[in-house]
């Protein structure tokens, strides 16, 4: 049986229509965690989902791009990337997508019995017609361990 050693939520945005934040080809900051990992026994191990709403006018077949890494700056880890197209919409025809992607870290290294965990979200591609992010967003991580 595992045990429990912490969980982290971030919520940017609670509603659809909270934000308006444009989708870039440059990755943006969609959440910071942090998780304690003291105490923890062997084989620590990380639950990581995410939810995204996007919004667009018109939208030609938009890959989104989810980067999901452990620690910050230039030595972080990059666990999880993955790319979703959101649909075509015809012009003046307003879209709305829902986004879920989870994700798991096995055996990270803690050495300070605490791990960052980062989002960023992009539309790689140079796509012309960008979408909106529009809310509800969610960035949730739990982690665990075996037990002592």
């Amino acid at each position: 049986m595992g045990k429990f050693l912490d969980a982290q939520t971030s919520q940017n945005a609670s509603t659809n229509g909270a934000i308006s934040i444009p989708v870039t080809t440059t990755p943006a900051l969609f959440g910071t965690l942090g998780l304690s990992t003291a105490g923890a026994g062997a084989n620590i191990r990380v639950g990581i989902s995410l939810s995204v709403t996007f919004s667009s006018l018109a939208s030609v077949l938009t890959p989104i791009r989810v980067d999901i890494y452990r620690g910050q700056g230039p030595g972080r880890a990059l666990i999880y990337s993955a790319t979703d197209t959101l649909p075509v919409a015809g012009l003046g025809l307003a879209s709305t997508t829902v986004l879920s992607f989870n994700a798991a870290d096995f055996n990270p290294t803690s050495a300070d019995n605490f791990l960052v965990y980062q989002a960023f979200i992009s539309a790689p591609g140079g796509i012309l017609l960008l979408p909106t992010r529009t809310g509800p967003e969610t960035f949730y991580a739990a982690a665990y361990s075996d037990n002592v």
